[in-house]
């Protein structure tokens, strides 16, 4: 062969290999279905060294559950395959993935709690880490997708996702299952929207096949947002949605305000002191059963605009429109849901409004 055709060769070896590595999904065993040899389980306590699940480094009090065990009178459930695992006191799973330094990405997981009320997820990849709390439960089958998002800083990055809870049963942690990654590409403003990411439709890895959206969480435990360029500035998570499980106002993707005042949005813009903009969005409900009166409260700068908004929870929009002069170089714009709202189907599952196709626009004179 030729040196120039062998260089090529290896170029294009190489190009494949690299772009194979970064195709969003599962990360290796994300779904832990390939699970420790049997001598390496004691019940579903994983005893066969740091190494049993395929994959992951293993660390502490690991249980290997199986769709449908019983703990006491609870039923454990799988919500994807039939294979999760759970995180006893101190106990974490790790693994190395192979990433682009420099590069943003989203990890999307499946958590459950069990028996404690106050669990906590600790999800790390160094720099980063940030501490999840999962006591509230917005789903009623007690599985929820979080999003956790960081920048790579080197082309292998160390996934740690630890309980840092101490109870008295060292079995009483979270379950894990479903662990995903995507790149994450960070959005710009352009000539037709101050705004970034205004649609939504850059975000966290969205699981197929499933009804569940993705919890994205607050910023105060997230230091790098799984929804590029917006913030979550409350105490609850917000849900992303798309539009192959619920009704989108526009485009693919859409966020949804589950928490009340306690789950807001929001982007600070660059403007113009004494130059009058407008913001405009659109405001629905995801067709989930979400019913009743709601009220998405929109905000820009110290101006406000209250929304309502009657649901049938069978999908809807409708579209509004915020004029304010810009009074300092930074604006906020800050979007959150004045009620709680529950599904009318289900009781124990939290729902809200769906904000989509958020742009801000400065007005010309006349």
């Amino acid at each position: 062969m030729k040196p120039t055709l062998m260089l090529l060769s290896v170029l294009f070896c190489a190009t494949f290999h690299v772009s194979f590595s970064f195709i969003d999904g599962l990360v290796a065993n994300g779904n832990f279905e390939l699970g420790p040899k049997p001598w390496a389980l004691n019940g579903s306590v994983v005893t066969g060294g740091s190494h049993a699940i395929p994959e992951w480094e293993i660390s502490g009090f690991v249980e290997y559950i199986k769709s449908g065990q019983k703990q006491g009178d609870m039923l454990l459930v799988v919500p994807e395959g039939a294979f999760a695992v759970r995180l006893g006191n101190e106990a974490s799973i790790k693994q190395r993935i192979n990433v682009i330094k420099g590069m943003y990405y989203s990890i999307t997981l499946m958590v459950a709690r069990t028996c404690a009320q106050e669990e906590r997820l600790n999800i790390s990849i160094a720099p980063d880490f940030g501490v999840i709390p999962i006591q509230t439960l917005y789903t009623s089958s007690g599985w929820d997708p979080i999003a956790y998002s960081f920048k790579a800083e080197s082309n292998v990055a160390e996934l740690v996702i630890h309980n840092p809870g101490v109870e008295e049963d060292p079995a009483c942690g979270p379950l894990i299952d479903s662990v995903a990654l995507r790149t994450l590409y960070p959005p710009r403003p352009t000539n037709k929207n101050i705004l970034k990411n205004g649609g939504f439709e850059e975000g966290p890895y969205v699981f197929p096949n499933t009804s569940w959206g993705v919890l994205i969480p607050p910023n105060i435990e997230d230091s790098h947002s799984p929804l590029p360029a917006w913030m979550v500035e409350s105490l609850k998570a917000v849900r992303y949605i798309d539009s192959a499980h619920f009704s989108v106002p526009q485009g693919t993707r859409a966020v949804e305000l589950v928490a009340g005042k306690e789950s807001a949005i929001a982007q600070v813009a660059r403007t113009v002191p004494g130059k009058t903009y407008v913001l405009s969005f659109a405001v629905g409900d995801a067709s989930n059963s979400c019913e009743g009166s709601m009220i998405v409260e929109a905000y820009a700068g110290k101006d406000t605009l209250k929304v309502p908004y009657e649901s049938k929870g069978k999908g809807g929009f409708k579209r509004a429109a915020l004029k304010f002069v810009a009074v300092s170089p930074r604006t906020r714009v800050m979007f959150l849901s004045t009620f709680y709202t529950m599904r009318s189907d289900d009781f124990s599952s939290l729902c809200g409004p769906v904000v989509d196709d958020v742009k801000l626009l400065s007005l010309r004179r006349p």
